[in-house]
């Protein structure tokens, strides 16, 4: 599902326009992202959990040369599933 069709179903559902409904898609998506850039997590009971992950620096390997790197340490989003989105797969 594309971000256009989720913004459809979203209208349908809701009962407001494809505007409305992507105006409160992007404003949620933002608010997750400011959230997280500032290291918070957000729980949304039933459906999950994004938090920030921290990545050590670490050794890798170049895969053509074999040659050392070094990889610097980074921060990356991640997802939990909640145990409510988790049993509706079943």
């Amino acid at each position: 599902m594309t971000k256009a069709e989720l913004i459809d179903k979203i209208a349908i559902s809701a009962g407001i326009s494809r505007t409305a409904a992507g105006n409160a898609l992007n404003s949620t998506l933002e608010n997750i992202t400011k959230t997280l850039q500032k290291g918070q997590k957000v729980t949304l009971i039933g459906f999950g959990t994004f938090s920030v992950q921290h990545r050590k620096a670490r050794t890798g390997r170049n895969p053509k040369t074999g040659e050392e790197i070094q990889i610097q340490a980074s921060k990356l989003p991640k997802f939990t599933s909640g145990t409510a989105l988790k049993n509706s797969l079943k």
